[in-house]
């Protein structure tokens, strides 16, 4: 593994909250929270799907988390559905989006999370037609009558965030503004799709709780991300050390399962001082179980 840093060089102090998914060994949402909540700041709680109604955790699973958290002296963040749309092209879908994620936002208000991921999709064949200003102007007009459906409803918008994705950020950057919504940067989309990372962390860290932090793999055919820390090249790494060296907020390592999760604090662990390792790298042996 690639040493960025001179041998003499002193670590530095973490500033940064760590956190890591609810789903690194193959199980739900509680039993990961229990074997991991001892370790880190706080969770993601990954509710990636909305259908059908009993994938989400039930109000008892919740008081179960609650519990947790107070044991554990432990915090939450949701990432929001993306299996429901805030952005589709018709009434009806934009409401169902609405309806649902105002639901899973009920669901997890016993939380307190610090923050909701949100998704703000656009169509693949809109991509490619982002140089053509109508239907780009398209497509933000029905977000922002999405957003503001959802956001009526909600007493602080803030609570959202806004993940950057593939597409550049700053095509919804004035809807952020606009309803003053938070910003979730995920490091490794910005790095997997050619984004300027280092930019979009100055221009909007005083509103982003959390960072998404994952390696990226440029090697061996198609580029592959949520994969380990120790995977990023190392000049992408630099711009990620840089963004750590002042950030406060919440760091989630957004892997999915055990082996990246150990690869990326051990990778962590050679930068920054207080980062929690395993004794060894296999599962069977690990603190973590």
């Amino acid at each position: 593994m690639p040493d960025l840093k001179p041998a003499d060089s002193p670590m530095m102090e973490k500033r940064f909250k760590l956190g890591t998914t609810s789903f690194i060994f193959p199980d739900h949402i509680i039993p990961n929270v229990r074997k991991l909540g001892a370790f880190f700041d706080e969770i993601e709680l990954l509710v990636f799907e909305s259908q059908p109604e009993d994938v989400l955790p039930s109000n008892e699973d919740v008081q179960t988390l609650l519990s947790l958290s107070q044991q554990l002296n432990l915090t939450y963040n949701i990432h929001l559905p993306f299996d429901v749309s805030l952005t589709g092209a018709s009434l009806e879908k934009r409401q169902k989006a609405v309806d649902t994620l105002l639901g899973v936002i009920d669901r997890f208000a016993p939380l307190t999370p610090t923050t909701h991921t949100l998704h703000l999709d656009m169509p693949p064949e809109m991509k490619k037609e982002i140089p053509h200003q109508r239907l780009l102007k398209k497509w933000q007009q029905r977000t922002r009558k999405g957003l503001d459906s959802l956001l009526t409803k909600l007493a602080h918008p803030g609570i959202i965030s806004i993940e950057t994705l593939d597409y550049p950020f700053s095509l919804v950057e004035d809807l952020v503004a606009e309803f003053n919504l938070s910003v979730c940067i995920d490091a490794g989309h910005q790095i997997k799709y050619g984004h300027n990372l280092l930019e979009t962390f100055e221009k909007h860290q005083s509103k982003t709780p959390v960072i998404h932090l994952h390696g990226v793999s440029f090697a061996h055919g198609p580029v592959k991300d949520h994969t380990a820390l120790d995977k990023l090249p190392d000049h992408h790494f630099r711009q990620v050390q840089t963004i750590l060296e002042k950030f406060t907020g919440v760091v989630s390592l957004e892997v999915f399962n055990f082996e990246n999760l150990n690869r990326s604090l051990t990778f962590l662990s050679r930068r920054f001082k207080n980062i929690p390792l395993p004794n060894c790298h296999t599962q069977a042996r690990s603190p973590l179980l």
